[in-house]
């Protein structure tokens, strides 16, 4: 039917078909004539009767359909014959082309101005179906993604930068261009990858395109732009304001600054490193704006939480979290930190960079170029009267060796490392110059972690796992593969078509018992390793991972990708000549 011919008085057959009473009505519309807020919303949010309620009201009066946008499987070329703008406006957003008519979904299909306008900019006659207002603004969100409009001033940027005509260096170091287009191309990617939840923001100059890509759960995502020209307008906007010197285009440079983004304080670290056509910069986005996150809102299994915890609370000794970038090490420390911290104790950190901020706990930034390194700044927090100590990371032998020694003198120390699981962590350690008989009378938890993707719960389905998986699964688990819930994403709007949506920790903790710390002080690594893994509660990364996929939470696919970076070395063997060994001892 044409909506636009039909004229809806909807207060009145509300009331008509019994679904609110004349009282409520005229409540309704007095408020309308004072606030000017659309019917239908006043009497939802009076709870005179719920949103599908009225939808289906609608639905039925206009004999036009009811569609759930959340499983709804969009298309992208018909995505795009609204534009974005208009999308938003007017409250919409097309469903299927039909050829001769385009369906579209709206919130609000009385809205006959917005019908006509929608009409006139397609130029062709639309059908429509009704939606619910909030999932047709998330979906609006996620399935434009501000990329046309990262297009436009990525054009707009190009065309001012044509030579000749246009100064890079003003338009970076300028104070009153706010309204330039490279500022403003720049906030609307922070505000896209803010928006995607991404975590990187990768800015790359090829010979004739720049490559932009955002880290959405682990992944890169990427978007071409032609604009070569605007990659030295982007790099200078962003070393200025990470305090670099714009000057030097030769040298790697580390920076740092912070932005507001939908009400958001977002710290960003910046790294910049040269190209053959140009300079490369990596940008970390750490959102503090929902703080640091309770223990056991992590995910941790409860046996692993529970021992965990109690490694933690011990008044002296190492725990060690491990495992490679972006699994989640920070965030893991911080949260036993926050679980630790009281009036009662002192609690001193040394980082780089800090990237939580906790009340009463002292922080301080190591900074090389000063002489403030992780071994002087521990040096003299040990002066400091401390109860609990937090290393960002052990980097070099001063570094372990000094954190060791605090924790047999008195000291909790919660520290980080890169390395594949729990059991090959001592191995590191003694490569790195620890003495074996330093780490049997100070350590005494390690906990490994990884992070998996978490299937998608808009349009995930069962399926039977491929031959490959089959494979593995066997291989794992014996003969027998074990029946599960075997589930996979088939990608749709509400995770951009990857089938995943979210990650949740993967946790192996090795917990060290005194027969380990008599093989650690003798130097019997192959023992230690077979002991570790065949203690009490200890179960492996590939494990662990495996138990989600049967549960449904993640995929095969995606917990044999984890067992591969568990098996596969992040750092180069040859500094690491143990680890063979003793892995095959323990296999």
């Amino acid at each position: 039917m044409n909506v636009s011919r039909k004229k809806l008085r909807l207060g009145d057959l509300l009331v008509e078909s019994r679904i609110i009473s004349q009282l409520q009505l005229d409540a309704a519309l007095e408020e309308q004539r004072k606030s000017g807020r659309k019917l239908g919303k006043i009497l939802v949010d009076h709870g005179y009767l719920t949103e599908d309620a009225l939808l289906t009201f609608l639905s039925q009066q206009l004999s036009v359909p009811f569609v759930e946008l959340g499983h709804y499987q969009f298309e992208a070329p018909v995505v795009a014959l609204i534009p974005e703008i208009y999308a938003r406006r007017f409250r919409a957003v097309a469903l299927k082309d039909k050829g001769a008519t385009l369906l579209v979904g709206m919130s609000d299909p009385t809205n006959i101005f917005a019908y006509d306008e929608l009409a006139r900019i397609i130029a062709r006659p639309l059908e429509v179906a009704v939606v619910r207002e909030q999932e047709l603004l998330d979906t609006i969100d996620r399935i434009y993604r501000q990329t046309d409009r990262i297009s436009g001033i990525a054009e707009q940027l190009s065309d001012e930068l044509r030579e000749g005509d246009f100064d890079v260096e003003q338009l970076a170091a300028g104070a009153d261009l706010s309204d330039a287009p490279v500022v403003k191309l720049l906030h609307t990617l922070f505000q896209a990858a803010v928006q995607a939840r991404a975590s990187d923001i990768h800015i790359e100059p090829d010979e004739s395109v720049l490559r932009i890509r955002q880290r959405v759960d682990g992944v890169l995502q990427e978007q071409v732009l032609n604009e070569r020209r605007i990659a030295p307008a982007l790099v200078q906007r962003l070393k200025l304001m990470s305090n670099l010197d714009i000057s030097e285009k030769r040298l790697p440079q580390d920076g740092r600054f912070s932005i507001r983004v939908a009400e958001r304080v977002i710290d960003v670290r910046v790294s910049t490193m040269p190209l053959q056509h140009g300079e490369s910069v990596v940008m970390r986005l750490l959102d503090h704006s929902e703080g640091v996150k309770d223990l056991d809102a992590l995910g941790m299994p409860p046996d692993i939480l529970r021992r965990f915890m109690a490694a933690i609370q011990r008044p002296y000794g190492m725990v060690v979290v491990t495992g490679p970038t972006g699994s989640g090490k920070t965030s893991t420390l911080y949260s036993g930190l926050k679980l630790l911290n009281d009036a009662k104790s002192k609690i001193v950190t040394v980082e780089d960079p800090v990237e939580y901020r906790l009340p009463r706990v002292n922080q301080v930034q190591v900074n090389t170029q000063i002489g403030l390194t992780f071994g002087r700044v521990l040096r003299t927090a040990l002066r400091q009267d401390p109860d609990i100590i937090l290393v960002g990371e052990m980097r070099d032998q001063e570094t372990v060796e000094i954190g060791l020694r605090a924790a047999i003198t008195g000291h909790l120390v919660l520290t980080s490392l890169h390395t594949n699981d729990a059991v090959s962590t001592i191995s590191r350690l003694l490569d790195m110059g620890a003495p074996g008989y330093l780490l049997a009378s100070s350590l005494h938890a390690v906990i490994a972690q990884r992070l998996v993707r978490r299937l998608c719960v808009e349009c995930t389905q069962s399926v039977a796992p491929s031959g490959a998986a089959l494979g593995w699964l066997r291989l794992k688990t014996g003969e027998h593969v074990p029946s599960g819930n075997w589930q996979q994403g088939a990608g749709c709007h509400a995770c951009s078509n990857t089938g995943f949506k979210g990650r949740i920790g993967v946790y192996e903790m090795l917990s060290i018992t005194p027969a380990m710390s008599t093989a650690l002080a003798a130097g019997d690594f192959v023992s230690f390793a077979s002991l570790g893994r065949a203690s009490a509660g200890f179960r492996s990364l590939e494990l662990a991972a495996l138990d989600y996929a049967i549960a449904g939470v993640t995929s095969v696919s995606e917990a044999m990708r984890v067992a591969a970076e568990s098996l596969l070395g992040e750092d180069d063997e040859e500094d690491a000549p143990l680890l063979p060994t003793a892995t095959a001892a323990a296999d």
